[in-house]
């Protein structure tokens, strides 16, 4: 008789011998720019890390400060016990912090688009997606029952021609809903959510946009997208982020309208059914938002790395494809290449990952290298030193 999960050990061992296989860094200690990683100290080139906050004294003492007051845990789901006083300060410093009526705060981002959009469209409702969307986005829309339409990646003008033809749709969509990244966690672009936000408003759609790798860094003071194009959540209705990326700490969170947030939490079972966050980590993401209010600087040494290390890489010979933020892709091709990088890098003394198929296409393998501003202009030459180097060594440049 067949053994019934041989299945995972074999479709393992297709994506080994593919070369797609993830083996798993490990890190000895916090996520600064130089740190152990598997035993060894390394330049940290790859983490989502944007500003430094991970590490920052202020979230640190915020957490270890809410551990002595409120406990480990939380006990409970939010809709039943779990809701703390920290919670509730958390999602109204957020709510200011955006510039909306209203935030709420999630388990993670994943979280947030599995929970939200399937509540957002359903039975007689259509989707339409940037087609290079992130997976959490993809799943949220699978779990929905709205039909699905694609539009090319950052192209208006096809996003008015999907939505023309909905228009004609019998019986008519009772509901679309537009959903895009802000920006692209592969590629680094950035989404033209002003177009999109006035093609929404032309044919009567809601607008989601994913901003998770775009706080912290874009608009006024890194408040993300929405602050970045200068619109009013009369256009955008959604803006989704993460806490894990340039907050340094986890979680996910929506900001929109009082009754976005009404809506969500009465509905969204991720959020109902997840419990609450500790303590320790609402404070930190209070302390995150702390950091971004008080000190400006942190942004601009993160554009200011950005600018100097993607001029370098472009007059060097790499192709760093259409990057316009921090997010910068050091394009290979084959997945075997990409990989040989990584691991030569990583002898260097640079901590730089391979991004493969599945997550790009197959003929798309690249290191994905993120600038974080506590990285200084002596640590930004020495990873541009053995990105040249090796570069040279496997016929890159």
């Amino acid at each position: 008789m067949r053994n019934p999960t041989s299945f995972l050990r074999e479709e393992y061992e297709d994506l080994v011998k593919s070369e797609l296989d993830w083996k798993l860094r490990v890190l000895g200690g916090p996520s600064t720019p130089w740190c152990n990683v598997d035993g060894k100290k390394v330049l940290m080139f790859c983490s989502n890390n944007y500003l430094g906050l991970s590490n920052h004294q202020h979230l640190k003492e915020a957490a270890v400060k809410a551990v002595q007051t409120h406990g480990a845990g939380s006990g409970s789901v939010r809709p039943i016990a779990g809701t703390m006083d920290i919670h509730m300060e958390l999602e109204k410093r957020l709510a200011r912090f955006k510039h909306a009526e209203a935030s709420l705060v999630y388990q993670t981002g994943f979280a947030a688009n599995a929970g939200l959009i399937p509540q957002l469209a359903g039975k007689d409702d259509l989707i339409i997606s940037d087609e290079l969307n992130h997976g959490s986005i993809i799943d949220g829309v699978r779990l929905s029952h709205a039909e699905r339409a694609v539009y090319k990646h950052l192209d208006v003008q096809d996003l008015h021609h999907v939505l023309e033809e909905a228009e004609k749709h019998s019986p008519p969509y009772r509901r679309i809903l537009i959903i895009t990244d802000g920006v692209f966690s592969m590629d680094g672009d950035i989404a033209p959510l002003d177009g999109v936000a006035k093609a929404a408003a032309e044919h009567g759609a809601m607008v989601y946009v994913d901003d998770a790798h775009g706080e912290g860094v874009l608009g006024e003071g890194g408040r993300g997208i929405v602050s970045h194009f200068k619109l009013n959540r009369d256009r955008v209705h959604v803006e989704m982020g993460t806490f894990s990326k340039a907050f340094g700490v986890v979680g996910g969170h929506v900001s929109g309208s009082r009754s976005l947030v009404n809506f969500a939490y009465n509905k969204s079972r991720t959020w109902l059914l997840s419990g609450s966050h500790p303590p320790a980590v609402a404070a930190a993401c209070i302390a995150a938002i702390d950091v971004l209010e008080s000190e400006p600087q942190h942004v601009r040494t993160l554009w200011e790395h950005t600018k100097y290390f993607k001029k370098t890489m472009k007059d060097l010979g790499f192709d760093i494809g259409r990057s316009e933020t921090p997010i910068t892709p050091v394009m290979v091709g084959e997945s075997g290449i990409a990989k040989k990088l990584s691991a030569r890098l990583f002898e260097e003394g640079v901590f730089a990952l391979p991004i493969v198929f599945p997550m790009v296409a197959r003929d798309k393998a690249r290191i994905r290298t993120i600038m974080n501003a506590a990285l200084t202009r002596k640590d930004l030459d020495f990873a541009i030193g053995a990105l040249e180097k090796i570069g040279k060594e496997l016929h890159i440049i």
